[in-house]
């Protein structure tokens, strides 16, 4: 064993890794990304790593291998798991021989996702057990248990760490290289009887899998994840409790360092809950605060024990608006929190040596109290990267359709940031892949309406090819746009399809976007470089006007991914101050400073985006301007 500084994906990374996993499959989304980059990074030789084109196939690649006795991850964030619903729900039912561990990334806030999903919520829905780690430690631990408890009862188990535990760092115990296990796969054996799904296979296995959950139930009571932790000397009459699981028990182990510790409930397993061990908690308290991440899912379930035993605890939380009902726990937000439920205690005295400390001294109280609040965080919306070619292309349509009645349906990715004011078009976006379609939606209403679907190179992969042809079949009457910037900018610059490596650094041909829409049944299918400001206003105009679905391919590379020209400057001699360059763009390079505009030489890329905006020819400089 050893210790290394790890973030909490790359201690899960190793975890895998450890547990001897075969096949690591993923489509890449904040915050789990960095789980199958560190595989990939650090496998032995004989485990395949693979970005999936989406959740869905990544899922049924994996089922594929666990069919075969592999043990095997799949990754992706908790909008990512819709896209995988449909595999994981039959999967329940056919069962996995090897065992398979469903990593899915909650994102409280949301931080960098459209919804604040609860995993908890689809462990249940889909009858999963499901593993929820309060620390990088506990993380790299608990993967190598859940492989073991998917293959003892032959099913899909679930990962679920939340951003910070995702994201946080640690100083992690590790095990060395030859305390790995190494797992065999047997090989596919084929009996159409276990993996051939059928409506009276799906009926008898659900009673089974009823009777494993109750099972699991009492197991997950023996876990030794799952924990009642006693107070401390001090406040052993005390009749509160606490209970939490996730990062905010990590949360409420250090709030408890000031108030004192308090009977705790620690929930590793929330599905299938331990409910023998919440009864052995719940005995002889009055009143238990539930501190959890998003959903009232403990609070709930100790609720239903309550009942279920006619206990007359009192239980609080987000039901009872104890606790906020939205976004992610904070420890400043939980400290709050526990100090007002154990406000009465009234205690002095610190905990013996090796608990935790009821109080702090006088001394630091009065230096706490004579602190300063420090000043609120400014607000710092997100913005497209000065030189991003989605700006110019943004524009380019934005100048090719003034005065006509359009409508822009976006995407999720980089290009959602093209809502931001001065762009401002971004009309709709509600998931990936779905402005193909809601386009088509909206133009079978108002036809006299020319709209357009906006969707990056890596997600026409991954779920818009089929919007397509749902438009070319129907016969719909709209613009394809795809912003081909070559690589999932967003999400860290993994490949795709088109970038023409995988995983696992392979070259392999790339999958021509033209190709494919042209072989689907576009006849009009025009490629430009955004960046010739002329030339693409005028393809969008020519494009634009004709009938039927067409697709427009803005072709340029991500500034994160191709060496920066020479910077711009602003000729002082020749700007007339008109500002169109800073009204009309918004890139964050080009500023005004004492009524002048200037550009940033330490931002600029030298797209020279601006330098075609500007009427007067004042933006010059760059490899090939003057």
């Amino acid at each position: 064993m050893h210790k290394e500084f790890l973030m909490g994906n790359e201690a899960i990374a190793l975890g895998a890794i450890a547990a001897g996993v075969n096949l690591v499959t993923g489509y890449p989304g904040t915050p789990s990304s960095e789980v199958l980059e560190t595989v990939a990074k650090r496998r032995p030789e004989d485990t395949y790593v693979e970005w999936s084109v989406n959740e869905k196939a990544a899922m049924e690649v994996a089922a594929g291998a666990a069919y075969s006795g592999a043990r095997v991850m799949v990754t992706m964030k908790q909008v990512g798991l819709n896209v995988a619903s449909d595999p994981l729900m039959s999967l329940e039912y056919i069962g996995v021989k090897g065992g398979m561990v469903v990593l899915v990334a909650d994102d409280p806030g949301p931080i960098s996702s459209q919804t604040e999903q609860d995993t908890r919520h689809f462990a249940a829905f889909s009858k999963l057990p499901c593993f929820d780690p309060s620390s990088a430690q506990e993380a790299y631990e608990m993967v190598q248990e859940a492989f073991a408890f998917s293959e003892q009862y032959g099913t899909p188990v679930f990962l679920r760490p939340t951003t910070r535990v995702c994201h946080g760092y640690a100083s992690v115990t590790v095990k060395d290289a030859e305390e790995y296990t190494v797992h065999k796969p047997e090989g596919f054996e084929k009996d159409s009887s276990r993996w051939v799904i059928f409506p009276r296979l799906s009926f008898a296995n659900h009673k089974k899998i009823e009777e494993r959950n109750e099972k699991l139930a009492d197991v997950f009571s023996g876990y030794e994840r799952n924990q009642i932790l006693p107070p401390c000397e001090e406040n052993s009459g005390l009749k509160k409790g606490i209970a939490a699981g996730g990062i905010s028990y990590t949360y409420a182990m250090e709030a408890m360092k000031a108030t004192g510790m308090a009977k705790t409930l620690k929930v590793a397993t929330p599905f299938p809950f331990p409910e023998a061990l919440a009864v052995e908690f719940l005995q002889g308290l009055d009143e238990v605060l539930c501190l959890e991440e998003l959903d009232p899912v403990i609070e709930k379930e100790l609720v239903y024990v309550c009942g279920k035993y006619h206990l007359s605890t009192k239980i609080m939380g987000k039901l009872t608006h104890d606790v906020k009902n939205a976004g992610e726990n904070s420890r400043d937000s939980v400290a709050e929190t526990i100090t007002a439920f154990l406000s009465d205690l009234g205690n002095d005295e610190s905990c013996s040596e090796g608990e935790t400390n009821t109080g702090a001294s006088e001394q630091e109280t009065s230096a706490s109290s004579r602190t300063a609040e420090p000043p609120a965080l400014p607000v710092r919306p997100p913005v497209l990267c000065a030189g991003c070619p989605h700006r110019a292309s943004f524009y380019a349509v934005k100048q090719a359709m003034k005065g006509k009645k359009s409508v822009f349906c976006g995407d999720i990715g980089c290009y959602t940031l093209g809502n931001a004011m001065p762009l401002d078009m971004v009309d709709t976006c509600l998931c990936m892949g779905a402005g193909v379609t809601i386009g088509q939606g909206i133009t079978k209403i108002e036809p006299d309406t020319t709209c357009f679907g906006f969707v990056g190179d890596s997600t026409f992969f991954a779920s818009a090819i089929t919007g397509v042809v749902n438009a070319v079949y129907n016969q719909a009457n709209m613009v394809l746009v795809v912003l081909d910037n070559s690589t999932t900018a967003m999400t860290g610059h993994q490949p795709h399809p088109g970038t023409g490596r995988t995983m696992m650094g392979e070259i392999v041909s790339k999958i021509n976007i033209e190709a494919v829409l042209r072989g689907i049944g576009l006849t009009t299918v025009e490629t430009v470089n955004p960046l010739e400001l002329d030339k693409a206003v005028s393809t969008v105009q020519r494009v634009a006007a004709e009938s039927g679905v067409k697709a427009i391919i803005f072709k340029s590379p991500c500034i994160a991914v191709v060496k920066p020209s020479g910077a711009l400057h602003v000729d002082p001699s020749r700007c007339i101050g008109c500002q169109k360059c800073i009204r009309q763009l918004g890139c964050p390079a080009v500023t005004l400073q004492d009524g002048m505009v200037r550009i940033d030489e330490g931002l600029c890329t030298g797209c020279t985006l601006c330098s075609q905006v500007c009427p007067v020819n004042a933006i010059v400089g760059g490899d090939n301007h003057e």
